[in-house]
């Protein structure tokens, strides 16, 4: 029996004005986890509402959580338990690596640990 090591990773973008950053922030993401072999799904919140909402299923399914965000997330208690990579947009659009090192980080951590990147 084949023992699967592929990640699930879920992750909220949003930026002030909700429209490019939020969707480039999202378009990298999935390119980045696409290099890695892993899973992903991503909940925007732009200016069209909230789209692609994340479920509780695909949250207690997620190895890790990346909060991409230059704006308080509508719904950011649904984490707490989770392990998380918090980061401002605009720093993950002018260095994705850092976070996503985080996130590797984070795959061996407890639940409820959160990295908060400046």
């Amino acid at each position: 029996m084949a023992i699967s090591t592929a990640r699930y990773l879920v992750a909220v973008t949003a930026c002030v004005s909700g429209v490019a950053h939020t969707y480039m922030a999202a378009e990298r993401l999935e390119k980045f986890c696409q290099q890695e072999k892993w899973h992903i799904k991503i909940e925007t919140q732009g200016a069209l509402g909230t789209e692609n909402r994340l479920t509780e299923a695909d949250i207690s399914r997620a190895d890790v959580v990346l909060l991409i965000t230059d704006i308080e997330l509508a719904g950011i208690e649904r984490f707490s338990h989770c392990r998380y990579v918090q980061s401002g947009i605009n720093a993950f659009l002018r260095e994705p690596q850092r976070v996503m090192s985080a996130a590797r980080k984070l795959l061996t951590a407890p639940q409820q640990t959160h990295i908060i990147l400046e």
